[in-house]
């Protein structure tokens, strides 16, 4: 098993990609991005189609995707980061509808982008399968499932033991949800197609650049000076690398192990035919797919935080991550004890303080940023793309009346605050998950202590 190396799915395609060149030195653009991730990527993709004679540039530290946007789990999902009733509460209902729709149509629209690009991402619609293995998460499901059902667009459908069983046959599930605006993708090769899509559009792509500072009209790299009417952050959950915003958005980890592939008794006994994604209830949960090639990608939270909001660079998950893991998985699926691990890789993601994503951009700085994701980017990046390239060019559109344009959380606390809430908060969510395992049906109090210390 290879433990690192950025991930998988950079391995399944051949290794990380041969680097582009960098920044040759100072340089005047009309707009540069600051991340070559899917955000920017998706900004840069969107600014070009809408004006192709704008001069984009894409500063990156290390190669286009090599960021959670390589090593993700693969959910193009609709998830409205933090909750739609963040929404309500500031902007009303409405404005909380018009999110979600706007996440539901952004799942088509990536569909529909990878189509007409040639870019071939193993997508397969299959819906997002939500289990439930414990009673108490049983009860937190069938809550969801009552608020989801109060809602227009989500089209949720609550599905006994048996119809979740028979969908993707989990040991001891008691039950799930299941939505159609979901589909299975490989991240590395949309990352790497929409990086050439972008490319093809005439956008310069510098790699192997490290932006040290952004300030209206200029980023600071190490190769050179960038001067542009407009700049945009776009680096989740690097963001803390750069000079004033360590404390904007906290990295927090997350790890995934990927099998051999199964072989066909092993699919046999678990189903999984519909190419679903997979998720629980549980506090501290887990996220699988079922591969191209028939595997199972399987992840979760290992170590959440590292001090000083340091960041992984290679992927190199801890052991006793890997352990838990693969423990985890053949609690879900006892028919892959005995199939090999392939890999296993780490990655960073960007947590605001109040758990909710952002999109903006100031008229009067010519400053832009997106993130924020929480782990529900696919989806939103390219959402944030469109918004931002809107916004960018002054157009006043349906997406730049949405609720997360222009939304501000507070700074992270100092450390060791920082690092001493995050870790008991994973702690609490942990000890919880294992009270709840052993029966009841109510939430444990250690997790509602701990979403109250999160802001969640």
């Amino acid at each position: 098993m290879i433990n690192g190396g950025v991930s998988w799915w950079w391995r399944d395609i051949g290794g990380t990609p041969p680097p582009r060149a960098p920044l040759p030195g100072d340089l005047a653009l009309d707009v540069c991005i600051v991340g070559a991730g899917y955000t920017g990527l998706w900004t840069a993709y969107y600014l070009k189609q809408a004006q192709p004679d704008l001069r984009v540039g894409v500063i990156e530290q290390s190669f286009a995707g090599f960021g959670a946007s390589g090593r993700n789990g693969g959910w193009l999902t609709n998830s409205v980061t933090g909750g739609r009733e963040h929404y309500v509460a500031r902007y009303g209902r409405d404005a909380a509808i018009a999110q979600q729709r706007a996440l539901n149509d952004t799942v088509s629209e990536v569909i529909e982008v990878a189509r007409h690009e040639g870019i071939d991402a193993d997508i397969i619609r299959g819906g997002e399968l939500e289990v439930a293995r414990t009673p108490a998460q049983l009860a937190r499901l069938r809550k969801t499932a009552a608020e989801e059902l109060s809602w227009p667009h989500t089209d949720v459908q609550e599905l006994d033991a048996a119809a979740t069983r028979a969908r993707i046959d989990v040991a001891g599930a008691l039950g799930g949800i299941w939505h159609p605006h979901c589909a299975r993708i490989h991240p590395a090769k949309l990352a790497a197609g929409l990086a050439m899509a972008v490319e093809r559009a005439g956008v310069s792509i510098f790699e192997q650049t490290t932006a040290r500072s952004i300030e209206p009209g200029r980023v600071e790299t190490d190769r050179g000076t960038v001067r542009a009417d407009a700049v945009i952050r776009a680096t989740e959950g690097f963001t803390a690398n750069l000079r004033g915003e360590h404390r904007t958005w906290l990295p927090m980890n997350s790890s995934m192990i990927v099998t051999e592939p199964l072989p066909t008794e092993a699919w046999d006994a678990i189903g999984w035919s519909g190419r679903e994604t997979l998720g629980d209830f549980a506090h501290v949960y887990m996220y699988a797919q079922r591969t191209a090639d028939d595997r199972i990608a399987f992840g979760g939270r290992g170590v959440p935080y590292r001090y000083g909001s340091r960041v992984d660079t290679n992927g190199l998950t801890q052991e006793r991550t890997i352990r838990s893991l693969t423990d985890l998985l053949h609690d879900f699926f006892p028919a892959t004890r005995g199939v090999p691990l392939a890999h296993a890789w780490a990655g960073v993601l960007g947590v605001p303080r109040d758990w909710s994503a952002t999109v903006g951009f100031d008229l009067a700085t010519g400053l832009g940023w997106a993130g924020g994701y929480v782990g529900t980017g696919v989806t939103a990046t390219n959402l944030a793309g469109r918004t931002l390239a809107d916004l960018v060019l002054r157009r006043d559109t349906d997406l730049t009346r949405l609720p997360w344009v222009g939304h501000r959380a507070k700074r992270w606390e100092i450390e060791p605050l920082r690092w001493t809430a995050v870790n008991a908060i994973y702690a609490a969510y942990r000890g919880a998950d294992r009270l709840e395992a052993r029966g009841g049906s109510r939430t444990s109090a250690l997790a509602r202590v701990a979403d109250l210390i999160a802001g969640r």
